[in-house]
């Protein structure tokens, strides 16, 4: 199995650097939310714990680890001389960081695939017979074992008895997964494959609430933003990933902290949004948005949205959000029916630790829904803190135009019917080598019905420039005959 961590990632770097900068705790770290502080000693003590924090385990990056050495980077941003560093060589760091997470990302990384755990769309019994064909290509071609959900082990449509009766081998590879076991046990997996549309991929985001093995998406749904990969090419697909490597796309994902009565309540990862609302009240809600433990603004609206940018073409897009690119490190913020016009969406730095709170004088509660599944009820005085993950989800990439493939494919968006040339609109059955020279120069409008010769010549008089004789109907002079259909006196007579 490859272990990688996220040592160099963008996402979670600056999350870190900006915790430790504000004497804000790590996400995860159960303590509250803690006031800034400027001084060298809170400083280090922030930085102290940041090298355990880029060695968890994540599943891509780990053959970059020999390349940059994260404690010694670490330990010269908490040095002393970091705070005198010159602007050149803060923007060469910058501009290197920026490029090595670009080569990151393009990089192919090779993975010893040995468990392969198969996420099938939940009540969809059509998709059980592919579940049973994938799982038995994979144990007899691949020979590697095959984790299908525990719900299957007594399906029908699956015969997992019939299955195993193929072949002796299969019963030491075939295995069942349970919530429990992704989320205690998430290095027993290798490779993640999810047959299903977006929804089944978002399951797989909450199955694996730390580490998230490489997800590999078949495109078995409705919509699917997040899968770009054919079923009925599966063979081929996964051959490509078992000899010649992968290419991850790590997605964002946030971890959200509940507080209640001042203590911790509870911690989502969500890789859609996080979404604050009135719930049931009829009344509008009143929210207040932090940044960096400074208040941004009071939000009085149906609702908040606080999404990835994977989310971005989720709930946030219907709310009249902006689409962002899941490269792009920001936390969109969107409002839900605002009630003032002037609350536009915002995007806000993935460094920002954001926290929602309910005011004291609140009129009622609000509801707090973490990727559309769990719903927890906010009242006076608790708040949900949201930060960049340090877990985040790679999802395996079919190229490089993913993204905008997807949203072209799913929202049809900017497309639209080509213009066509004015020619295919002319009549072609008419034969226009019967047209002589003449009649086409002519102007083949009679506005004798709107305008009189007399006005018309009038008209054309006052302008001192054009003969009488110019303006008869039928004239060859189409220029002429246009300013008929002006004027400049008044109304038509």
């Amino acid at each position: 199995m490859l272990m990688a961590r996220q040592s160099i990632d963008s996402n979670g770097m600056s999350a870190v650097l900006s915790a430790a900068k504000n004497g804000i705790p790590l996400p995860g770290n159960p303590v509250g939310f803690v006031s800034p502080s400027n001084s060298a000693t809170t400083r280090r003590s922030a930085l102290s714990g940041l090298h355990d924090y880029f060695r968890k385990p994540c599943f891509v990056h780990s053959r970059f680890d020999d390349a940059v050495d994260v404690a010694k980077v670490l330990k010269e941003i908490s040095s002393d001389d970091f705070n005198h560093i010159s602007h050149s060589s803060l923007v060469q760091t910058a501009t290197g960081v920026r490029e090595l997470a670009k080569r990151i990302g393009q990089a192919t990384i090779h993975i010893n695939v040995r468990s392969v755990l198969i996420v099938t769309k939940a009540r969809d019994n059509s998709l059980i017979g592919l579940t049973r064909q994938l799982a038995q290509w994979l144990m007899l071609t691949r020979e590697v074992n095959v984790y299908v959900d525990a719900k299957l082990r007594l399906s029908k449509r699956f015969n997992a008895d019939g299955l195993l009766d193929e072949n002796d081998k299969f019963e030491s590879r075939l295995r069942y997964w349970t919530p429990e076991l992704t989320n205690t046990m998430p290095d027993l997996f290798d490779l993640v494959l999810t047959l299903g549309g977006d929804g089944t991929v978002l399951y797989t985001s909450w199955l694996f609430q730390r580490i998230v093995p490489p997800v590999l998406a078949f495109s078995l749904g409705s919509l699917g933003f997040l899968t770009n990969f054919q079923f009925q090419d599966y063979q081929a697909h996964l051959n490509k990933v078992f000899d010649d490597g992968i290419k991850v796309n790590l997605r964002m994902r946030f971890t959200c902290t509940v507080f209640k009565g001042g203590h911790q309540s509870e911690v989502h990862e969500v890789i859609n949004e996080i979404v604050i609302d009135r719930g049931p009240s009829p009344w509008i809600s009143m929210l207040e948005l932090y940044g960096d433990n400074n208040l941004l603004t009071m939000v009085q609206a149906d609702g908040l949205i606080l999404s990835t940018p994977t989310g971005s073409t989720a709930y946030s897009l219907s709310a009249g959000g902006s689409l962002v690119h899941p490269e792009i490190p920001a936390i969109s913020i969107t409002p839900i029916c605002p009630h003032t016009l002037s609350f536009r969406p915002m995007l806000l730095p993935d460094s920002m630790l954001l926290k929602v709170s309910v005011p004291r004088n609140a009129r009622n509660t609000a509801w707090a829904s973490f990727d559309g599944r769990h719903r927890v009820e906010l009242r006076s005085g608790d708040y949900v803190t949201v930060t960049a993950s340090q877990y985040p989800f790679p999802t395996v990439s079919a190229n490089t135009m993913d993204y905008i493939e997807s949203v072209s494919r799913t929202l049809k968006w900017n497309v639209r019917e080509q213009q066509k040339p004015f020619k295919d609109y002319v009549d072609t059955d008419r034969d226009e080598s019967r047209i002589s020279v003449q009649e086409e120069e002519e102007w083949d409008i009679d506005d004798s019905a709107f305008f009189s010769t007399s006005s018309s010549s009038t008209m054309l008089s006052s302008f001192g420039s054009a003969p009488q004789s110019s303006v008869t109907t039928g004239s060859s002079s189409p220029s002429h005959k246009g300013f008929s259909f002006l004027n400049l006196n008044g109304s038509p007579k």
